[in-house]
């Protein structure tokens, strides 16, 4: 499964079968379908990452991260900081 192709629309914000999210660009491993959860975002919402190194994070504002593939550099939205489910967690 693909992720970010911002073309047209999220087509797995409401996929909830089980799977790997890779990025668009590169194929390399970014998210588990077990970290993911229902969020009223218009895009998926992960708990964390498969691999420490699978997103590369810049700080954008006190509260949230520019985040990117950590293989290839795409672009991939944010990590906001306790924005989780639970209390602490961040949301990708």
């Amino acid at each position: 499964m693909s992720f970010c192709a911002f073309l047209g629309g999220e087509v797995f914000r409401s996929h909830f079968e089980p799977g790997i999210y890779v990025c668009a660009k590169c194929g390399y491993e970014l998210f588990s379908s077990r970290a993911k959860y229902e969020h009223s975002s218009p895009w998926p919402a992960f708990t964390e990452t498969i691999h420490e190194d699978s997103v590369a994070k810049r700080k954008e504002r006190p509260a949230a991260y520019k985040v990117s593939c950590g293989k290839c550099g795409n672009g991939l939205g944010h990590e906001f900081l306790n924005d989780g489910p639970k209390r602490g967690q961040s949301r990708f």
